[in-house]
């Protein structure tokens, strides 16, 4: 199923009780996993896209208040800016890769800075990209100063599994979910971006990368799953098997 939205497209991949949607934005994705009347967040969106989360929230017949805990990726500020205003408003748990956490709490930054990006900058795609991204707050420094590592047993709606998946940033994770037939990927596997002329799946852009020989290490790691559908951090849902996006990525980035 896609729904079309003015601010994003949701799609869903049902398993037993449970439900997740992939919502998809021309700046970034989240996914919900609902549960009955609970609901798992992973991610969030720019600063400026919590308004959004909670209209998607809204649109699969839950509400924000039923959000029983949330996940984090990687912190960099496309995926943690929204979940970090919606965990204030809400006072929902954020769990992560114990890694993670001091980089959500914004004891350090491993995030494309100036020096990154001004070698590129003149490239059209990323001129179109930095219009998009500035005015949802791209520049935005804060962090979650209540970020958790994960719990063990990590009990939320949707069962979600946490895969390691570092590279991106050092803490970087993805998770299974569906019944294990979804892998929310975050940015270790993504299926566009607006600075990349790639359609499909592929590795991002080594601008963005904390660790780029990890990073790849990770999608060789993918290519071993059984998961048929990708959820990833940027682009479309793909439904060509989560081993076979991860090879195509490889040969193309």
């Amino acid at each position: 199923m896609i729904v079309p939205r003015s601010k994003f497209q949701i799609t869903r991949v049902d398993a037993g009780s449970s439900t997740a949607y992939l919502v998809h934005s021309d700046a970034v994705n989240w996914i919900l996993l609902q549960e009955g009347s609970d609901i798992t967040l992973i991610d969030g969106g720019y600063p400026g896209q919590a308004s959004a989360v909670e209209e998607s929230i809204r649109h699969i017949g839950a509400r924000p208040e039923d959000i029983r805990g949330a996940l984090l990726t990687h912190a960099h500020v496309d995926h943690l800016g929204g979940l970090a205003t919606l965990q204030a408003r809400y006072g929902f748990d954020v769990y992560m890769d114990p890694v993670e956490v001091a980089h959500a709490k914004r004891e350090y930054l491993q995030q494309a800075g100036p020096a990154d990006i001004v070698p590129i900058a003149y490239k059209p795609r990323v001129i179109r990209w930095l219009a998009l991204v500035t005015p949802l707050g791209v520049l935005s420094r804060k962090g979650i100063p209540e970020a958790k590592p994960f719990p063990e047993p990590l009990d939320l709606p949707g069962r979600p599994v946490p895969v390691a998946a570092h590279g991106h940033t050092d803490g970087h994770s993805a998770y299974l979910a569906a019944d294990g037939a979804v892998l929310v990927s975050g940015d270790a596997l993504v299926s566009g971006h607006p600075i990349s002329a790639i359609a499909g799946p592929q590795c991002i852009s080594n601008a963005f990368q904390h660790d780029v020989d990890t990073a790849r290490r990770t999608v060789e790691a993918f290519a071993d799953l059984d998961a048929t559908t990708l959820f990833p951090g940027h682009g479309p849902q793909y439904d060509g098997g989560v081993a076979t996006a991860a090879r195509r990525a490889l040969e193309v980035s």
